[in-house]
């Protein structure tokens, strides 16, 4: 394996030198393509891929997505987002660029249920997130030796009813400065607002259910109970309500009436782990606005 790879990072491509990604969220009004296309033009930037989408072309909110190429970005970078913000101010927009060469570093909790784990470290070894893995932080101590097999710090910290307080704190420290997006991969706490706010719309987690059912614990055996004939799995930004944060992905699966729970549960861990990396993979890739309780993802 790489060295590189192993040490949790994953090497800078060639293209990523001087491609960099422009987030935008403002009011609907004209002009606002014509206005960023022409203000990179004047910088020296090609555009190589451009989305956008409105809500209401009458008073709605207006999104955009741009990946543009520029030579010497990282010296020109600076001056870049100085001068947009004249373009930013006159038509209100909530706005950042991404260089590419700056990879997003990753925070994974986890508790006993690996799945998940094991699937964002499949597809980040693979290269399919391009992102740095900084820790695994878990309230057990079970997947260390795995954990630490790709070269990735491992942290245990017990959580109890007594000590969640300070558990969290640790976690605070640990994280302060060192990570860009937390992702909950079936770390079975519920966090609190002191480590939600400063993380506000960078912590990921799966739910085991198709949201907005069966919130909260025991989902499957929620599921069993009311007889459904589909079952899935939802990722979604945590915010301190329950399982009530703007939703990133989905997926479902039909089920019968011969499934008990824990056949349940065996296929939804399938789909659990497809669709907490789908949402991982395109919050790394800058593909996600969030507006109010939603989210547009640009994929």
């Amino acid at each position: 394996m790489d060295t590189h790879i192993k040490a949790g990072l994953q090497p800078v491509k060639e293209y990523q030198q001087h491609r960099a990604r422009m987030l935008i969220s403002c009011p609907d009004s004209p002009g606002i393509v014509a206005a960023v296309s022409h203000f990179l033009h004047q910088h020296g930037a090609n555009i190589v891929q451009s989305d956008q989408y409105t809500m209401d072309p009458e008073g709605g909110m207006f999104f955009m997505r741009v990946e543009f190429d520029l030579n010497d970005l990282s010296g020109k970078l600076m001056g870049i987002k100085s001068d947009f913000q004249e373009i930013a101010d006159k038509f209100q927009m909530d706005w950042n660029i991404f260089p590419l060469n700056e990879k997003k570093k990753l925070a994974i909790l986890v508790s006993k249920e690996d799945h998940c784990l094991v699937e964002l470290l499949w597809q980040w070894q693979a290269g399919d997130l391009d992102a740095e893995i900084s820790m695994v932080i878990s309230n057990h101590a079970d997947m260390r030796e795995y954990v630490e097999s790709f070269g990735i710090p491992y942290h245990h910290i017990p959580v109890t009813p007594d000590t969640k307080k300070e558990a969290e704190q640790r976690q605070l420290e640990l994280l302060n400065g060192k990570v860009d997006l937390i992702v909950l991969a079936r770390y079975m706490q519920i966090v609190s607002p002191a480590l939600i706010e400063p993380y506000r719309n960078r912590i990921i987690n799966i739910h085991h259910s198709f949201l907005p059912a069966f919130v909260g614990g025991k989902p499957y055996a929620q599921a069993y109970d009311r007889g459904v004939k589909i079952i899935g799995a939802t990722a979604h930004y945590v915010t301190e309500e329950l399982d009530g944060g703007p939703i990133i992905e989905q997926d479902v699966q039909r089920v019968s009436h011969r499934d008990n729970v824990s056949e349940l549960k065996r296929i939804g861990r399938t789909i659990e782990r497809v669709v907490l990396a789908r949402a991982v993979k395109w919050h790394i890739e800058d593909r996600i606005l969030v507006h109010q309780n939603k989210t547009v993802v640009f994929n």
